[in-house]
């Protein structure tokens, strides 16, 4: 789960991270009061849109303001304001900084080489993707050791290695120390800083802030429940995890597709893909059922994908393993049973592996007219992605 910007800020302030005062507002009367308070402590607050993707300041997302009244005008224009694709429902206000120089910091999973990458440069407030091509030499990337982590002496490795003189670095990895423990005690898979600023009187501040959590990590981490903003939380991928399945939607696809383990239902992905294109149609969406496809999951699932008014037809393909294709078929027929006339588009079905023949023969005498029975996965895909394509 990405975080908006207020939330990593709290979340910094938590671990001992140093961050600008700040209040989040929903409306503009909230961002008079929350301006007018902050500016008792400075002359200058930032009014900034709370989403989450970046290019906020190139949309006019970001703006300064000297008075409470100014603050409130730039937050009524920014409220409701559309940035690619995200509707902004709240402004961070935050007190300005006196800053002298801009630095890039951030942690984050390094998958292909299983372990934690730490990036570090002395030019923040840019794109990183783009100063990574243009400049790569001015990013220091640090591989982290899982075990041992970013102690004193590390993190001052990492600066050092960023370029930073030794007074200025060890404020630096100070930063890091507590940025470091951010990542790990909030089970983060992204913690970025962009900028982490000096100011004129030489601190150190965490002025921008990105954080992503795992939600593998949620049972560990009761606080994090309230991180999810339900407002632009996709409502079948909610109510799925709701139901404890793995659902998620795509874009401008008609063809919803059950599959049981990742690797099936990626697969699918690409045929079904492949099939459709003599159709014009693609997958709307998929849902993995993992190694249990009872009748309440099948029901479950089905219900989901259903759901997704873009679908048109469903792909079931399952290959029995532990979970054998009695049991799926079984519970196909019991869901069908269950959803009743909520089932009303037509579900091919390819079975194989563990009992497929007892499968197949299920769904063959329970004759279900919604139910087309295909052997293949080839030639399921193509019919699923007829039926759309009608």
């Amino acid at each position: 789960m990405d975080l908006y910007e207020y939330q990593a800020r709290d979340m910094f302030a938590e671990h001992g991270v140093p961050v600008l005062p700040g209040k989040v507002a929903a409306t503009p009367e909230e961002a008079y009061c929350a301006a007018e308070e902050l500016l008792q402590h400075g002359d200058l607050v930032v009014v900034k849109a709370q989403v989450k993707t970046g290019g906020r300041g190139k949309a006019g997302g970001v703006k300064l303001a000297r008075s409470a009244e100014e603050a409130r005008t730039h937050a009524q224009a920014i409220l409701g304001m559309d940035i690619k694709g995200h509707t902004v429902h709240r402004v961070l206000i935050a007190l300005g900084a006196d800053i002298a120089e801009e630095y890039y910091f951030s942690i984050l999973l390094d998958r292909s080489e299983r372990r934690y990458l730490a990036m570090c440069s002395k030019e923040g407030g840019m794109e990183i993707e783009q100063l990574a091509v243009e400049r790569p030499e001015a990013l220091a990337r640090i591989p982290i050791n899982p075990i041992t982590g970013i102690d004193a002496h590390t993190a001052e490795h990492i600066a050092q290695a960023a370029g930073f003189d030794a007074e200025c670095g060890e404020k630096v990895a100070e930063a890091i120390v507590k940025l470091w423990e951010v990542y790990t005690e909030e089970d983060a898979t992204l913690v970025e800083v962009n900028p982490l600023v000096k100011t004129t009187t030489g601190e150190i501040i965490a002025v921008d802030g990105k954080v992503s959590v795992d939600d593998n990590a949620r049972f560990r981490h009761e606080s994090h429940a309230a991180l999810v903003d339900k407002r632009t939380e996709n409502p079948l991928e909610a109510k799925a995890k709701a139901l404890g399945l793995n659902y998620v939607k795509l874009d401008g696809g008609q063809v919803g597709i059950i599959g049981n383990g990742a690797g099936l239902v990626m697969s699918t992905l690409d045929v079904v893909a492949y099939a459709g294109e003599a159709y014009g149609v693609g997958p709307a969406n998929f849902l993995d059922i993992g190694g249990g496809a009872d009748a309440t999951v099948m029901s479950n699932g089905l219900d989901v994908i259903l759901g997704d008014p873009d679908v048109r037809a469903v792909f079931v393909n399952v290959f029995g393993g532990i979970t054998a294709c009695d049991q799926v078929a079984e519970g196909i027929v019991a869901a069908l049973k269950i959803l009743g006339d909520n089932a009303s588009k037509p579900i091919v079905v390819r079975l194989d592996g563990n009992n497929v023949d007892e499968g197949r023969r299920i769904l063959r005498e329970a004759n279900h007219p919604l139910v087309i029975l295909e052997e293949t996965m080839d030639g399921a895909a193509a019919k699923a992605a007829e039926l759309a394509g009608k």
